[in-house]
């Protein structure tokens, strides 16, 4: 009694004891770098769509530019999935070796560096291996998102997935609206309209450095423990964890589902990005009217982005929400299919809110893992076949147009296509882990 009498006196003198100062300045230190990590992934998930749709509202300048053919650009739009197919697969692997901050930070510095090289390579040739390589950091950026939220926050999966998603969705808007405006002030060369975004670019790759010898819990595997929720990464004199036996992912239903849902909500998210405007266009409305109505389509995601993950992570099946998401997608087609004109705003409305899927794919694949290690793996799995799958998706619905004459087998193949994706979306939004399916 008397050594916590003389130990509490102390402490309300203002003398802190050697026993609890290394505590104290532990906590201190876990805080600021827990807010060192929200700006990072607020400053990283800005950067995950502007190399893309600046490119879209440069495009015609940009072929004209480079002199670069009809086909050639039509390559370049499916490049995105590609690279983010590819190279997301190599982010477990990556992350393992160097840990994800280390890679967030390499990735977020090829976005910036290929983004800042591309308009002045000097030809087709090295502009697509510049657009490449910013693709490439996108693509790692894009798959260890979910693993830095589970390993940061695993009390906090969906308000900060909710935060990632919601910063994804800012930068995609803000990219594609403010382009053109940018190059115009900047003295109207697109070559400057597309560099300008290194600089945000830039930016994101500060808030990594401090962490890049952070390695987490994807090398052991092992979930996080209660000293490393609140942000902490594990101390350096901590006895290095064992390796955990490799996942074999492929056994999972329940990644395979999550695979296929990811697969099919890109799809659609890519056919409303890339035709939405045009279908709106060829049935009587403005050309500015059908850009301002894509734009409300992408404005959607801003506050439901935030919105659903959190209550996501609060039902113990997802399969409703994906239901709901369905439904506004049908009916927005619907609506495309027998009035596209007449209730234009509904309809960009409805598919605004069907697009926030993603969203909620992300953040099924941060529930259905356990592990870091596990999240790691899911996310590369579920992302890069998702974006196999979504490949053929544009392409087959620029086909059926130009074959058809209209919109009418597009848009059907449009609605076709959202049955599977609640199907499997419900399938993947059942309480079920990938390690447990994968074990069994």
């Amino acid at each position: 009694m008397t050594g916590d009498e003389t130990r509490t006196t102390t402490s309300t003198t203002g003398r802190i004891p050697a026993s609890t100062a290394p505590r104290d300045l532990g906590a201190s230190t876990r805080a600021w770098t827990t807010r060192l990590v929200v700006v990072g992934i607020v400053l990283a998930s800005l950067n995950l769509r502007p190399a893309v749709t600046s490119l879209g509202a440069l495009m015609e300048e940009t072929r004209e530019g480079l002199g670069m053919s009809g086909g050639v650009a039509g390559l370049l739009t499916s490049v995105p999935s590609l690279c983010f197919a590819v190279f997301g697969a190599t982010a477990p692997r990556l992350a393992r070796r160097f840990g994800p901050a280390a890679v967030v930070c390499a990735g977020m510095a090829a976005i910036a560096t290929g983004l800042l090289i591309r308009p002045y390579a000097g030809g087709t040739a090295g502009f697509l291996a510049a657009t490449t390589l910013a693709l490439m950091g996108i693509a790692v950026s894009n798959v260890l998102m979910p693993v830095i939220v589970k390993r940061w926050f695993p009390d906090r999966v969906g308000s900060m997935t909710g935060l990632y998603s919601m910063t994804l969705a800012v930068g995609t808007s803000v990219a594609a609206a403010a382009t053109v405006p940018l190059t115009d002030a900047l003295g109207g060369s697109w070559r400057t309209g597309l560099a300008l975004w290194a600089a945000l670019a830039a930016a994101a790759v500060l808030p990594w450095l401090p962490l890049v010898r952070e390695r987490g819990n994807v090398r052991s595997g092992a979930a996080a423990r209660p000293e490393d929720r609140a942000g902490a990464p594990p101390a350096d004199d901590r006895p290095a964890p064992t390796r955990s036996p490799a996942l074999r992912i492929t056994r999972s239903r329940t990644a395979w589902a999550l695979a296929v849902f990811f697969g099919l909500q890109a799809t659609a998210a890519y056919i409303t990005m890339g035709w939405m405007a045009q279908i709106f266009r060829d049935a009587g409305v403005p050309a500015d009217t059908a850009g301002l109505l894509l734009a409300v389509t992408m404005v959607m995601g801003v506050p439901l982005a935030f919105a659903i993950p959190r209550l996501a992570t609060r039902l113990p099946h997802q399969g409703p929400i994906v239901v709901a998401l369905g439904l506004c997608g049908l009916a927005g087609y619907a609506g495309l299919y027998f009035a596209p004109a007449g209730g234009a705003w509904a309809w960009a409305v409805l598919l605004g809110i069907s697009n926030c899927a993603f969203p909620l794919a992300l953040t099924m694949v941060g529930m259905r893992a356990r592990s870091g290690a596990g999240v790691a793996q899911l996310s590369a799995f579920s992302q890069s076949t998702g974006y196999l799958i979504s490949i053929p998706g544009p392409l087959l619905v620029g086909v059926l147009y130009q074959s058809s004459g209209g919109w009418g087998l597009p848009i059907a193949l449009m609605a076709v296509l959202m049955v599977p994706q609640m199907i499997v979306g419900v399938l993947a939004g059942r309480d079920r882990t990938v390690e447990d399916e994968a074990a069994r």
